[in-house]
């Protein structure tokens, strides 16, 4: 019996096709079964998802770990915020308005100094002038009657708020107080519509200013004496950084370009990272903006004294993004479907190569003057050597028609065939010609980089290496004089003796 349940449970079902063919039955899984697989299923895929979240997050605190930082100087700032809470005779002191500290550690407390010390004095402003202000507009509503006191109420609110928000327009205020103007409308609607209630409007003002300076204090200490994340020094280092992805990638347009044999690219292939750095040039206008703005706000740290110039730095962005935009038409030149013959290329290659070499040589030159803040001894000589170098392009360009025009036609009759291949020629000479002149023009706009790098070495006070050397020098100098001085002293005093 046994053994007729097992042969019965090993018979395997199937149907036979259309086509002939045949097709094995499988029971369907009961549903609880399907249940479960589902659930299986479910959770393996939530586990992968965090698995490779977390790794993500890894990936992210290895590469920069001043994030991390960042994020235990707010869980610091908001524990030691929160003794106000905790501690009675702190509580005392405050009332329940520490809660406002909290919040104002919260949204002030920003990954570099500049920025924080810039919404805390928002903030600190915004709140003692609305509370200032309200407080008078409460006093001459009390004194006006019961009939009046919300009318006049309900104008100062209509009235300051429209104005404070209208002064979010103007792109002066937008660029440095607009924080503070958001702040100021919104503690002056709400100290004083809740006046109208509160009897103590004065206490209420006084301890939530008191707990926001308490808050924003705690935020500039934390930020500039833990681990300081200088908003100028990130777009110093940004701007050099970035001329040297900018160089980078000029050299490697103009090997790529001149390397290409014609045929067919792998679409599989990826691009170099340096050949493709002019992007981040193109990408950084935000970010160098923001850091900007919020470099101003910091006082003097490092080499950076308080009077900076740091929108001098915006400029020089400016200049490398124009030159980035035709670093970028030189890179599409090299997918262009029509290319150059190669004998042209070859003919052209040798000088181009050299215009890339000496250009990048200057932009990596100006790099190293923003990075040391000393300036460079042999940038005027690199700048010479540029622009020989593109003159000698230009006579290139002058003689590459008489290069490629074709042989004199004795037969008349071949004047038609003389017309067609000059057209060739010229349409040959379109893609050469093109290339060469983004090299003329990018030469160009890198003589506006270094001068506006000159310029910033003229306002931030940058020194040569001879100033340097001769600081360095000076110290032996002195002692050389004051050796020269004790021997003279001791030869008088031999002599009065004599």
């Amino acid at each position: 019996m046994a053994h007729q349940e097992k042969a019965t449970s090993g018979v395997e079902w199937r149907i036979t096709l259309g086509d002939g063919s045949s097709k094995s039955l499988v029971p369907d899984a009961g549903p609880i079964s399907r249940i479960w697989i589902g659930l299986k299923g479910l959770i393996a895929g939530l586990v992968l998802k965090v698995w490779k979240f977390l790794m993500r997050a890894w990936d992210i605190g290895v590469d920069d770990p001043r994030k991390v930082i960042h994020c235990l100087k707010v869980g610091m700032a908001l524990t030691v915020v929160s003794l106000f809470y905790f501690m009675r005779p702190l509580y005392k002191g405050v009332g329940g308005n520490a809660m406002w500290a909290i919040m104002t550690v919260v949204v002030v407390f920003e990954n570099t100094v500049g920025a924080t010390i810039c919404k805390s004095l928002n903030r600190v402003f915004g709140t003692t002038l609305a509370g200032f202000l309200a407080f008078g507009v409460h006093w001459v509503a009390s004194q006006s009657g019961q009939e009046f006191e919300p009318l006049i109420t309900g104008a100062s609110v209509f009235l300051l708020a429209s104005t404070a928000t209208f002064s979010r327009f103007i792109p002066s205020v937008k660029a440095r107080f607009d924080y503070g103007a958001m702040i100021f409308i919104l503690t002056f609607s709400l100290v004083t519509v809740s006046g109208y209630r509160v009897d103590k409007l004065f206490d209420m003002a006084h301890q939530r200013i008191s707990t926001i300076i308490i808050g924003t204090s705690l935020c500039i200490l934390v930020t500039m004496f833990i681990c300081p994340i200088w908003a100028g020094e990130e777009l110093h280092i940004l701007i050099s950084r970035n001329m040297d992805k900018l160089a980078n990638s000029l050299d490697g347009c103009v090997d790529e370009h001149f390397n290409y044999n014609g045929e067919l690219k792998d679409s599989d292939k990826q691009p170099d990272k340096k050949l493709l750095g002019y992007k981040c040039v193109l990408s950084s206008k935000a970010t160098e903006e923001s850091m900007a703005k919020f470099a101003r706000w910091e006082p003097a740290h490092g080499r950076f004294n308080f009077k900076h110039p740091w929108q001098q730095y915006l400029k020089i962005g400016a200049s490398m993004r124009s030159c980035a935009y035709c670093v970028e038409a030189l890179n599409r030149c090299i997918d262009s479907e029509n290319q150059a013959p190669e004998f042209t290329k070859k003919h052209l290659s040798n000088i181009c190569l050299k215009v890339s070499s000496n250009s990048s040589s200057v932009i990596k030159e100006v790099a190293k003057t923003i990075k040391t803040m000393k300036r460079s001894p042999s940038i005027d000589f690199l700048v010479e050597e540029m622009r020989s170098a593109v003159q000698d392009l230009q006579n290139e360009l002058n003689f590459l028609p008489k290069l490629l025009s074709p042989p004199e036609v004795l037969h008349p009759e071949s004047k038609e065939t003389e017309e067609t291949t000059s057209t060739t020629h010229l349409l040959e000479l379109i893609p050469v010609v093109t290339f060469a002149s983004l090299m003329i023009e990018i030469s160009s706009r890198i003589q506006a980089i270094v001068e506006m790098v000159e310029e910033l070495a003229e306002l931030a006070e940058f020194k040569g290496e001879a100033q340097e050397k001769a600081k360095q020098n000076q110290p032996n100098t002195n002692r050389i004089v004051a050796s020269q001085l004790n021997d003279d002293q001791q030869t008088m005093k031999a002599l009065e003796r004599v």
